[in-house]
């Protein structure tokens, strides 16, 4: 199948918690729909769309119920390729079409799709043993059909990171002293952003800004990030740091507040890959695992990235993973060396291929 040929593709993705799942599928639903795709997203729950991605959409792409119905189901029948984001489990009726059109197959009819488990973010030396392999299923309506793994990654042999045809061309347009002018925010304060869950560290954090020069200024994430800075902040009264309290905004807006400011809190696997497209100096928080399992993983990714001791300690210190050890002191000095340090893993990453145009090759390669 020619690369260039409009194809059509069905993303099927459940919310798990906290809308970073749909957040990855919109980008990149919305970025193959801007290469020419027509692409179907299919969501159980499609109410963070609203404020992430408000309407109109894209051109070529169109939004879904979850369909767990027969009538759910498009008329034409399912797409070119199918992606199953995460791991999520496709509704019977669904599975049944999949193995319908490979019925019919033999008879002229289109040939089965390209099915395709689009995998979680890691560093660990596990996706590249694991990425691109075929896994036969077994049982049920599907039974003899084979879906590949596609894991998105940091080196040469993964699926690559999601970035837009069009990223580069944005971001040497913003201008950031005039974003923070019109926030009334000087080049001289120290802008921090914090979209995280509930880090013991946090206190220290904003011990740190509140006391530090130069002057901070917190741009704080509604939801959980929010609550866990006012339940710190709320015995100071007034707080005497300087906060501005955010409300839901769409992707493009708060791309940009990463560009904006100078050292970013970032938490889950889309704003990880957006705080390192930024270049500028970023912490990671990783989603706890009961087990401690994502401290190997937070490990594999800070090998990747290069990252000085410090930035090492103070994601360690943020992530939990030293109790009864305090933050270290961010000075000039080592927000500098951070930024460094993220820019240099943005270029060495800036030069693979991103993570739409592999799933193109593949599903070529493939159908």
């Amino acid at each position: 199948m020619p690369l260039n040929r409009p194809l059509r593709w069905d993303i099927f993705c459940q919310v798990i918690d906290n809308f970073g799942d749909v957040g990855v599928c919109w980008r990149a639903a919305a970025e193959l729909a801007a290469r020419g795709q027509q692409v179907r997203l299919w969501l159980d729950d499609a109410s963070a769309l609203a404020w992430m991605a408000p309407a109109p959409h894209p051109a070529g792409l169109s939004v879904h119920a979850w369909p767990d119905q027969r009538a759910l189901l498009p008329a034409d029948g399912v797409g070119d390729v199918v992606i199953e984001a995460f791991g999520c489990t496709l509704p019977e009726p669904l599975l049944q079409a999949i193995a319908q059109r490979h019925a019919e197959q033999g008879r002229g009819a289109a040939q089965t799709p390209v099915w395709i488990n689009l995998e979680y973010l890691s560093a660990e030396p596990y996706v590249e043993r694991c990425h691109r392999l075929p896994s036969l299923l077994m049982s049920g309506p599907a039974a003899g059909l084979t879906r590949w793994f596609f894991y998105p990654g940091f080196t040469p042999r993964t699926g690559g990171l999601l970035r837009e045809a069009a990223l580069g061309q944005r971001q040497a347009a913003f201008d950031r002293q005039a974003w923070r002018a019109a926030r009334g925010i000087d080049d001289a304060t120290r802008l921090v952003s914090l979209f995280c869950y509930e880090p013991p560290a946090l206190p220290d954090l904003l011990a740190q800004l509140q006391a530090g020069a130069p002057a901070s200024h917190l741009l704080v994430t509604p939801g959980r990030a929010a609550n866990a800075v006012r339940a710190v902040l709320a015995p100071q009264q007034p707080p005497a740091l300087a906060c501005t309290w955010l409300t839901p905004c769409a992707q493009p807006a708060f791309d940009e507040m990463l560009w904006a400011c100078d050292l970013n809190l970032v938490r889950g696997e889309d704003s990880l890959v957006r705080a390192l497209w930024a270049g500028q100096a970023f912490v990671w928080q990783i989603y706890p695992q009961h087990d401690n399992a994502h401290h190997a993983k937070l490990d594999a990714f800070l090998d990747w990235l290069e990252a000085p001791p410090s930035l090492r300690l103070f994601h360690h210190v943020w992530n939990g993973m030293l109790g009864g050890v305090g933050l270290p002191l961010v000075t000039p000095q080592m927000l500098d060396e951070w930024r460094d340090c993220a820019q240099a893993a943005r270029a060495r990453q800036w030069v693979r291929s991103d993570l739409v145009s592999q799933l193109q090759q593949f599903v070529a390669e493939k159908s």
